[in-house]
Protein backbone atom coordinates (compact mmCIF):
# COMPACT_ATOMS: atom_id res chain seq x y z
CA UNK A 1 0.00 0.00 0.00
CA UNK A 2 1.38 3.41 -0.99
CA UNK A 3 2.50 5.64 1.89
CA UNK A 4 0.22 8.58 2.59
CA UNK A 5 1.47 11.97 3.70
CA UNK A 6 0.71 13.27 7.20
CA UNK A 7 -0.84 16.38 5.71
CA UNK A 8 -4.13 17.04 3.96
CA UNK A 9 -4.89 19.62 1.31
CA UNK A 10 -8.27 21.28 1.80
CA UNK A 11 -9.27 22.72 -1.57
CA UNK A 12 -12.36 23.97 -3.33
CA UNK A 13 -13.30 24.42 -6.98
CA UNK A 14 -16.39 25.85 -8.70
CA UNK A 15 -19.30 23.49 -9.26
CA UNK A 16 -19.03 21.90 -12.72
CA UNK A 17 -22.76 21.69 -13.50
CA UNK A 18 -23.10 20.25 -9.99
CA UNK A 19 -20.68 20.02 -7.04
CA UNK A 20 -20.83 16.22 -7.40
CA UNK A 21 -19.42 16.49 -10.94
CA UNK A 22 -16.56 18.59 -9.54
CA UNK A 23 -15.70 15.86 -7.05
CA UNK A 24 -15.92 13.09 -9.65
CA UNK A 25 -13.68 15.04 -12.01
CA UNK A 26 -11.06 15.35 -9.23
CA UNK A 27 -11.25 11.61 -8.52
CA UNK A 28 -10.82 10.80 -12.19
CA UNK A 29 -7.86 13.18 -12.61
CA UNK A 30 -6.00 11.81 -9.57
CA UNK A 31 -6.28 8.15 -10.50
CA UNK A 32 -3.31 8.35 -12.90
CA UNK A 33 -3.87 4.82 -14.23
CA UNK A 34 -3.24 2.20 -11.56
CA UNK A 35 -1.07 4.61 -9.55
CA UNK A 36 -3.26 6.86 -7.39
CA UNK A 37 -2.07 10.37 -6.60
CA UNK A 38 -4.26 10.91 -3.54
CA UNK A 39 -7.17 9.87 -1.41
CA UNK A 40 -10.07 12.31 -1.85
CA UNK A 41 -13.00 13.10 0.40
CA UNK A 42 -15.92 15.49 0.11
CA UNK A 43 -15.75 18.27 2.70
CA UNK A 44 -19.41 19.15 3.21
CA UNK A 45 -20.20 22.79 3.96
CA UNK A 46 -23.86 23.83 4.40
CA UNK A 47 -25.56 26.87 2.85
CA UNK A 48 -24.22 29.66 5.01
CA UNK A 49 -25.26 33.30 4.99
CA UNK A 50 -23.06 35.14 2.53
CA UNK A 51 -23.43 38.75 3.73
CA UNK A 52 -21.84 41.70 1.94
CA UNK A 53 -18.51 41.80 0.13
CA UNK A 54 -17.06 44.13 2.77
CA UNK A 55 -18.02 41.68 5.51
CA UNK A 56 -16.44 38.76 3.62
CA UNK A 57 -13.17 40.61 3.03
CA UNK A 58 -12.91 41.67 6.69
CA UNK A 59 -13.89 38.24 7.93
CA UNK A 60 -11.30 36.56 5.72
CA UNK A 61 -8.52 38.37 7.55
CA UNK A 62 -10.00 37.58 10.98
CA UNK A 63 -10.57 33.91 10.12
CA UNK A 64 -6.91 33.59 9.23
CA UNK A 65 -5.99 34.72 12.75
CA UNK A 66 -8.66 32.57 14.45
CA UNK A 67 -7.49 29.57 12.41
CA UNK A 68 -3.88 30.01 13.56
CA UNK A 69 -4.96 30.55 17.17
CA UNK A 70 -7.33 27.56 17.21
CA UNK A 71 -4.73 25.24 15.72
CA UNK A 72 -2.27 26.34 18.42
CA UNK A 73 -4.80 25.42 21.15
CA UNK A 74 -5.50 22.04 19.52
CA UNK A 75 -1.77 21.30 19.53
CA UNK A 76 -1.25 22.71 23.02
CA UNK A 77 -4.03 20.48 24.38
CA UNK A 78 -2.49 17.44 22.65
CA UNK A 79 1.03 18.21 23.91
CA UNK A 80 -0.30 18.78 27.44
CA UNK A 81 -2.02 15.39 27.32
CA UNK A 82 1.25 13.85 26.12
CA UNK A 83 3.07 15.47 29.05
CA UNK A 84 0.48 14.43 31.66
CA UNK A 85 0.44 10.84 30.35
CA UNK A 86 4.26 11.00 30.46
CA UNK A 87 4.63 9.27 27.12
CA UNK A 88 6.72 10.11 24.07
CA UNK A 89 5.11 7.35 22.01
CA UNK A 90 3.09 8.48 19.00
CA UNK A 91 0.93 5.38 19.34
CA UNK A 92 0.10 5.96 22.99
CA UNK A 93 -0.79 9.59 22.38
CA UNK A 94 -2.82 9.01 19.22
CA UNK A 95 -4.92 6.38 21.00
CA UNK A 96 -6.06 9.11 23.40
CA UNK A 97 -6.71 11.83 20.80
CA UNK A 98 -10.30 11.23 19.82
CA UNK A 99 -13.30 13.29 18.81
CA UNK A 100 -16.49 12.53 20.72
CA UNK A 101 -14.74 9.73 22.57
CA UNK A 102 -13.96 7.33 19.70
CA UNK A 103 -13.38 9.10 16.35
CA UNK A 104 -9.73 9.69 15.28
CA UNK A 105 -9.02 13.24 14.03
CA UNK A 106 -8.26 11.96 10.51
CA UNK A 107 -11.62 10.19 10.29
CA UNK A 108 -13.48 13.23 11.63
CA UNK A 109 -11.83 15.46 8.99
CA UNK A 110 -12.48 12.96 6.20
CA UNK A 111 -16.17 12.66 7.15
CA UNK A 112 -16.65 16.27 8.22
CA UNK A 113 -20.22 17.44 8.59
CA UNK A 114 -21.28 20.78 9.97
CA UNK A 115 -22.61 20.73 13.56
CA UNK A 116 -25.94 22.44 13.00
CA UNK A 117 -26.91 22.28 16.68
CA UNK A 118 -23.75 23.96 17.87
CA UNK A 119 -23.36 26.48 15.04
CA UNK A 120 -26.79 27.28 13.49
CA UNK A 121 -26.38 28.26 9.84
CA UNK A 122 -29.03 30.98 10.13
CA UNK A 123 -26.53 33.06 12.10
CA UNK A 124 -24.28 35.52 10.23
CA UNK A 125 -20.79 34.24 9.44
CA UNK A 126 -19.27 36.77 11.85
CA UNK A 127 -21.45 35.51 14.71
CA UNK A 128 -20.41 31.90 14.07
CA UNK A 129 -16.72 32.89 14.00
CA UNK A 130 -17.12 34.82 17.26
CA UNK A 131 -18.78 31.85 19.00
CA UNK A 132 -15.97 29.52 17.91
CA UNK A 133 -13.31 32.01 18.98
CA UNK A 134 -14.99 32.45 22.39
CA UNK A 135 -15.22 28.67 22.90
CA UNK A 136 -11.55 28.15 22.09
CA UNK A 137 -10.47 31.04 24.33
CA UNK A 138 -12.38 29.44 27.20
CA UNK A 139 -10.58 26.12 26.57
CA UNK A 140 -7.20 27.88 26.60
CA UNK A 141 -7.92 29.71 29.87
CA UNK A 142 -9.12 26.58 31.65
CA UNK A 143 -6.22 24.58 30.23
CA UNK A 144 -3.75 27.05 31.77
CA UNK A 145 -5.48 26.95 35.16
CA UNK A 146 -5.82 23.17 35.35
CA UNK A 147 -2.36 22.39 34.00
CA UNK A 148 -0.59 24.95 36.21
CA UNK A 149 -2.18 23.47 39.34
CA UNK A 150 -1.22 19.96 38.30
CA UNK A 151 2.29 21.03 37.28
CA UNK A 152 2.91 22.80 40.61
CA UNK A 153 1.81 19.67 42.46
CA UNK A 154 4.01 17.51 40.23
CA UNK A 155 6.97 19.88 40.75
CA UNK A 156 6.62 19.79 44.54
CA UNK A 157 6.42 16.02 44.45
CA UNK A 158 9.51 15.73 42.22
CA UNK A 159 11.42 18.04 44.56
CA UNK A 160 10.61 15.82 47.55
CA UNK A 161 11.42 12.69 45.56
CA UNK A 162 14.80 14.14 44.53
CA UNK A 163 15.57 14.65 48.21
CA UNK A 164 14.96 10.96 48.79
CA UNK A 165 16.99 9.66 45.83
CA UNK A 166 19.60 12.28 44.87
CA UNK A 167 23.16 12.99 45.94
CA UNK A 168 24.04 13.11 49.62
CA UNK A 169 24.66 16.84 49.14
CA UNK A 170 20.91 17.40 48.67
CA UNK A 171 19.28 14.19 49.87
CA UNK A 172 16.97 14.17 52.87
CA UNK A 173 19.14 13.10 55.83
CA UNK A 174 16.05 11.92 57.74
CA UNK A 175 15.68 8.98 55.33
CA UNK A 176 19.21 7.74 56.07
CA UNK A 177 19.65 7.93 59.84
CA UNK A 178 18.22 6.24 62.94
CA UNK A 179 17.37 7.56 66.37
CA UNK A 180 20.31 5.73 67.93
CA UNK A 181 22.75 7.64 65.68
CA UNK A 182 22.11 10.81 67.71
CA UNK A 183 22.60 12.06 71.25
CA UNK A 184 19.18 13.48 72.10
CA UNK A 185 17.74 15.55 74.95
CA UNK A 186 21.16 16.66 76.17
CA UNK A 187 21.61 20.17 77.51
CA UNK A 188 25.29 20.26 76.55
CA UNK A 189 25.87 17.84 73.68
CA UNK A 190 24.63 17.76 70.08
CA UNK A 191 25.15 15.31 67.21
CA UNK A 192 25.75 16.79 63.74
CA UNK A 193 25.44 15.13 60.32
CA UNK A 194 28.48 15.78 58.10
CA UNK A 195 28.95 15.01 54.38
CA UNK A 196 32.52 13.87 53.72
CA UNK A 197 33.87 13.33 50.18
CA UNK A 198 35.18 9.78 49.96
CA UNK A 199 38.57 11.03 48.78
CA UNK A 200 38.81 12.91 52.12
CA UNK A 201 37.52 10.07 54.32
CA UNK A 202 40.95 9.44 55.90
CA UNK A 203 41.42 13.16 56.49
CA UNK A 204 38.09 13.27 58.33
CA UNK A 205 39.03 10.40 60.63
CA UNK A 206 42.37 12.03 61.41
CA UNK A 207 41.09 15.59 61.91
CA UNK A 208 37.50 15.64 63.22
CA UNK A 209 38.46 15.27 66.91
CA UNK A 210 40.84 18.24 66.73
CA UNK A 211 39.15 20.57 64.23
CA UNK A 212 38.01 22.46 67.33
CA UNK A 213 38.13 21.68 71.00
CA UNK A 214 35.23 20.05 72.85
CA UNK A 215 34.59 17.34 70.23
CA UNK A 216 33.70 13.98 71.80
CA UNK A 217 36.54 11.54 70.96
CA UNK A 218 35.72 8.51 68.80
CA UNK A 219 32.13 9.80 68.38
CA UNK A 220 32.08 9.80 64.55
CA UNK A 221 30.21 7.02 62.71
CA UNK A 222 29.66 6.41 58.98
CA UNK A 223 25.89 5.89 58.72
CA UNK A 224 25.46 5.96 54.93
CA UNK A 225 27.51 6.31 51.75
CA UNK A 226 27.00 6.63 48.02
CA UNK A 227 29.53 6.56 45.17
CA UNK A 228 31.12 9.89 46.06
CA UNK A 229 30.31 10.79 49.66
CA UNK A 230 29.91 9.46 53.19
CA UNK A 231 27.33 10.63 55.69
CA UNK A 232 29.01 10.76 59.10
CA UNK A 233 27.73 11.71 62.53
CA UNK A 234 29.87 13.45 65.14
CA UNK A 235 29.01 14.57 68.68
CA UNK A 236 30.33 17.76 70.29
CA UNK A 237 29.43 20.46 72.78
CA UNK A 238 26.61 22.74 71.65
CA UNK A 239 28.46 25.95 72.42
CA UNK A 240 31.17 25.32 69.81
CA UNK A 241 28.97 24.01 66.97
CA UNK A 242 29.17 27.25 64.90
CA UNK A 243 32.97 27.25 65.09
CA UNK A 244 33.00 23.53 64.22
CA UNK A 245 30.85 24.16 61.10
CA UNK A 246 33.17 26.94 59.90
CA UNK A 247 36.26 24.79 60.39
CA UNK A 248 34.62 21.90 58.54
CA UNK A 249 33.91 24.19 55.60
CA UNK A 250 37.62 25.11 55.45
CA UNK A 251 38.50 21.42 55.22
CA UNK A 252 35.78 20.73 52.57
CA UNK A 253 33.51 18.82 54.94
CA UNK A 254 29.88 19.95 54.78
CA UNK A 255 27.71 19.98 57.89
CA UNK A 256 24.07 19.41 56.92
CA UNK A 257 21.45 21.56 58.60
CA UNK A 258 19.63 18.71 60.33
CA UNK A 259 18.23 18.11 63.79
CA UNK A 260 16.74 14.72 64.58
CA UNK A 261 13.05 15.21 65.34
CA UNK A 262 10.70 12.26 64.99
CA UNK A 263 7.60 14.42 64.58
CA UNK A 264 9.16 16.44 61.73
CA UNK A 265 10.46 13.29 60.06
CA UNK A 266 6.99 11.73 60.17
CA UNK A 267 5.46 14.98 58.87
CA UNK A 268 7.85 14.90 55.88
CA UNK A 269 6.83 11.34 55.04
CA UNK A 270 3.17 12.30 55.43
CA UNK A 271 3.68 15.27 53.06
CA UNK A 272 5.19 12.97 50.41
CA UNK A 273 2.32 10.51 50.77
CA UNK A 274 -0.19 13.37 50.59
CA UNK A 275 1.35 14.81 47.41
CA UNK A 276 1.40 11.35 45.81
CA UNK A 277 -2.26 10.87 46.71
CA UNK A 278 -3.18 14.35 45.42
CA UNK A 279 -1.39 13.71 42.13
CA UNK A 280 -3.23 10.41 41.62
CA UNK A 281 -6.53 12.08 42.54
CA UNK A 282 -6.06 14.90 40.01
CA UNK A 283 -4.55 12.76 37.24
CA UNK A 284 -7.75 11.01 36.12
CA UNK A 285 -10.01 14.10 35.93
CA UNK A 286 -7.28 16.11 34.15
CA UNK A 287 -6.73 13.39 31.51
CA UNK A 288 -10.49 13.15 30.98
CA UNK A 289 -10.78 16.94 30.62
CA UNK A 290 -7.87 17.07 28.15
CA UNK A 291 -9.34 14.28 26.01
CA UNK A 292 -12.77 15.93 25.87
CA UNK A 293 -11.42 19.41 25.17
CA UNK A 294 -8.93 18.23 22.58
CA UNK A 295 -12.01 16.96 20.73
CA UNK A 296 -13.88 20.24 21.30
CA UNK A 297 -10.95 22.34 20.07
CA UNK A 298 -10.44 20.07 17.06
CA UNK A 299 -14.12 20.34 16.09
CA UNK A 300 -13.86 24.13 16.39
CA UNK A 301 -10.74 24.11 14.20
CA UNK A 302 -12.41 22.11 11.42
CA UNK A 303 -15.41 24.48 11.48
CA UNK A 304 -13.06 27.45 11.15
CA UNK A 305 -11.48 25.70 8.14
CA UNK A 306 -14.97 25.26 6.69
CA UNK A 307 -15.72 28.96 7.22
CA UNK A 308 -12.44 29.92 5.54
CA UNK A 309 -13.13 27.71 2.53
CA UNK A 310 -16.65 29.13 2.22
CA UNK A 311 -15.55 32.78 2.47
CA UNK A 312 -12.56 32.40 0.12
CA UNK A 313 -14.61 30.41 -2.40
CA UNK A 314 -17.25 33.15 -2.57
CA UNK A 315 -14.52 35.80 -2.89
CA UNK A 316 -12.77 33.81 -5.63
CA UNK A 317 -15.63 32.31 -7.57
CA UNK A 318 -18.43 34.83 -6.95
CA UNK A 319 -22.20 34.37 -6.62
CA UNK A 320 -24.41 32.42 -6.72
CA UNK A 321 -22.62 30.06 -4.31
CA UNK A 322 -21.65 26.98 -6.30
CA UNK A 323 -18.45 25.19 -5.31
CA UNK A 324 -17.29 21.87 -3.92
CA UNK A 325 -14.86 21.69 -0.97
CA UNK A 326 -12.66 18.60 -0.99
CA UNK A 327 -10.10 17.09 1.36
CA UNK A 328 -7.15 15.61 -0.50
CA UNK A 329 -4.54 13.40 1.15
CA UNK A 330 -1.51 13.08 -1.15
CA UNK A 331 0.29 9.79 -1.76
CA UNK A 332 3.79 10.59 -0.53
CA UNK A 333 5.76 9.67 -3.65
CA UNK A 334 3.25 11.39 -5.95
CA UNK A 335 2.61 14.73 -4.21
CA UNK A 336 4.54 16.79 -6.79
CA UNK A 337 2.67 15.12 -9.63
CA UNK A 338 -0.59 15.75 -7.75
CA UNK A 339 0.16 19.46 -7.61
CA UNK A 340 0.75 19.50 -11.36
CA UNK A 341 -2.53 17.68 -11.99
CA UNK A 342 -4.46 20.13 -9.80
CA UNK A 343 -2.88 23.05 -11.65
CA UNK A 344 -3.87 21.51 -14.97
CA UNK A 345 -7.39 20.85 -13.71
CA UNK A 346 -8.00 24.30 -12.24
CA UNK A 347 -5.38 26.51 -13.93
CA UNK A 348 -8.07 28.24 -16.03
CA UNK A 349 -9.57 29.73 -12.82
CA UNK A 350 -6.67 32.14 -12.36
CA UNK A 351 -3.84 32.22 -14.88
CA UNK A 352 -1.76 34.60 -12.73
CA UNK A 353 -1.25 31.82 -10.18
CA UNK A 354 0.64 29.78 -12.79
CA UNK A 355 2.31 32.51 -14.83
CA UNK A 356 4.82 33.61 -12.21
CA UNK A 357 3.15 37.03 -12.00
CA UNK A 358 1.90 36.39 -8.46
CA UNK A 359 2.02 39.92 -7.17
CA UNK A 360 -1.27 40.79 -8.81
CA UNK A 361 -2.84 37.80 -7.15
CA UNK A 362 -1.55 39.01 -3.82
CA UNK A 363 -3.46 42.25 -4.23
CA UNK A 364 -6.86 40.54 -4.12
CA UNK A 365 -8.44 41.75 -0.85
CA UNK A 366 -8.90 39.25 1.93
CA UNK A 367 -6.91 36.32 0.57
CA UNK A 368 -4.00 36.63 3.04
CA UNK A 369 -1.76 34.24 1.14
CA UNK A 370 1.96 34.24 0.48
CA UNK A 371 2.94 33.70 -3.13
CA UNK A 372 4.17 30.17 -2.34
CA UNK A 373 0.69 29.19 -1.11
CA UNK A 374 -1.35 30.82 -3.85
CA UNK A 375 -2.93 28.50 -6.39
CA UNK A 376 -5.74 28.88 -8.96
CA UNK A 377 -8.05 27.09 -6.53
CA UNK A 378 -8.76 27.72 -2.84
CA UNK A 379 -6.10 25.83 -0.87
CA UNK A 380 -5.26 25.23 2.80
CA UNK A 381 -2.76 22.76 4.20
CA UNK A 382 -3.77 20.82 7.33
CA UNK A 383 -1.28 18.76 9.35
CA UNK A 384 -3.14 16.33 11.58
CA UNK A 385 -0.11 14.70 13.19
CA UNK A 386 -0.25 16.31 16.64
CA UNK A 387 3.37 15.39 17.43
CA UNK A 388 4.70 17.31 14.44
CA UNK A 389 5.67 20.99 14.71
CA UNK A 390 2.84 23.42 14.04
CA UNK A 391 2.55 24.43 10.41
CA UNK A 392 0.81 27.70 9.71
Amino acid sequence: MAALMNEYWLISAPGDKTPQNTFEKLNHATKNGNDKLSENFKFSIPDLKVGTLDVLVGLSDDLNKIDTYTESIVRKTASTLEDVLETSSKGNLSENLRIGGDIPPQVYAQKFTWDLAKYPVKQPLRAIADVISKDVTHIEEELKTRYNKYNNLKGNLQQLERKSTGSLLTRNVADLVKKEDFVLDSEYLITLAVIVPKVLAEDWQKKYETITDKVVPRSSRVVYEDNEHQLCTVTLFRLIQDDFKNKCREHKFMVRDFVYNEEEIQAGKTELDKLNADKKKKFGPLVKWLKINFGEAFVAWMHIKALRVFVESVLRYGLPVNFQAMLVRPIKKNHKRLREVLNQLYGHLDSTALSGDKMSAMEIPGLNLTSSDYYPYVFYKITLDMLEPQRI
